[in-house]
């Protein structure tokens, strides 16, 4: 989904409870190595994006319009992304045929595998594999966004002054972050695990190639409601306990069972989403999880997966191959927004008019 030419990009995720950018440098080209140049995030409060649909404008605009002002950033040039269930992700085989041709008839096409109006949605495909297989068909990528949405989040960024060159998909933002910086075998099943304030992505790489993805509404605030609901204690006091941060007057071993029983919650979606792919493809095993997002940073969840799924679990590190100037970022930022900044990396590697 393009609007206009660019050079490079600033990431900018706008998620339910932050605001992050990110903005890199290519450091040669053909290779897949990168220069932080700025880094920033703003929060918002959680009645400004609430399940995905921006309930204030005004705070988001500002939120962009401050980070970018803050970090002195000239280019006015972004990749944004979306996500939830007003994006549809499918792998479709359709017979061979040439782009021209594949270009007309994709439209016919997604209306069989798309549960919304087809002119309700920005439709975007890739071809995956482009020579012809063996059986003359051919696999290819259909991703359909509905128009609403991708406009809400478009109209931010034009509001704060900027331009949104790429509009993404979370998944494919995270990809992007996981494949620059570490080496994949392709014999093994990789389950990148995503967990936000208010959605969970899910993509399932064979290799350094996606297979299966899903977006679940399951994130870092059922931890916070919980936890606000057992200890009647404000929203706030309930973000502290949730980090495991002390708070006057409460216990934090009265938080641990609260965050033990909506992990596993969480688990048992993670649980369904593994049974259908392992139904619906031909791997057997996932191999490794790698988990990121701001909810991925709850206690013990990484034991807990790995115990429940008996794979090795790995918190995704997306400045792992990213060289930058100790004397300009603090690594104790980096470090604290490592969980939360894959997909604003994974914006930031988008250029305009690549695939």
């Amino acid at each position: 989904m393009l609007f206009r030419k660019s050079k490079g990009l600033v990431g900018l995720d706008i998620g339910s409870s932050a605001v992050k950018m990110v903005e890199l440098k290519k450091q040669s080209k053909g290779e897949n190595k990168w220069k932080l140049v700025n880094i920033g995030s703003a929060p918002l409060s959680p009645e400004v994006i609430v399940d995905g649909s921006i309930m204030d404008s005004t705070v988001v605009v500002d939120a962009i319009a401050q980070l970018f002002n803050e970090n002195k950033i000239k280019g006015n040039d972004v990749a944004i992304a979306v996500s939830g269930h007003s994006v549809i992700i499918k792998k479709i085989t359709m017979a061979y045929m040439a782009e021209e041709e594949l270009s007309e008839s994709i439209r016919w096409e997604a209306e069989s595998y798309i549960p919304f109006d087809i002119d309700d949605v920005h439709l975007d495909y890739q071809v995956l594999d482009e020579s012809e297989r063996g059986d003359g068909n051919m696999d290819v990528l259909l991703v359909a966004a509905k128009k609403e949405k991708v406009s809400e989040y478009v109209s931010v960024v034009q509001q704060s002054g900027k331009a949104p060159v790429v509009v993404d998909v979370d998944s494919f933002a995270l990809q992007n972050s996981l494949t620059a910086n570490y080496e994949l075998s392709e014999l093994q099943v990789t389950a990148l695990v995503n967990i936000g304030a208010s959605v969970m992505n899910i993509n399932i790489m064979h290799g350094t190639s996606s297979i299966f993805w899903r977006d679940i509404s399951f994130g870092g605030n059922i931890y916070t409601d919980a936890i606000q609901k057992d200890l009647g204690v404000d929203y706030d006091t309930a973000e502290l306990l949730k980090r495991g941060e002390s708070v006057e007057g409460y216990d934090f071993e009265r938080v641990i069972p609260i965050l033990q029983s909506v992990t596993n919650d969480l688990g048992i979606e993670v649980q369904k989403t593994f049974d259908f792919f392992k139904a619906t493809t031909s791997a057997e095993k996932i191999n490794r999880i790698m988990l990121t997002g701001g909810g991925s940073k709850i206690l013990n969840l990484d034991t807990y997966l790995a115990e429940r799924f008996e794979a090795p679990v790995e918190s995704l590190n997306p400045f792992q191959n990213i060289t930058y100037n100790e004397k300009q970022f603090n690594p104790e930022l980096i470090h604290e927004l490592k969980a939360s900044a894959a997909i604003a990396v994974g914006l930031a590697m988008r250029r305009a008019g690549d695939k």
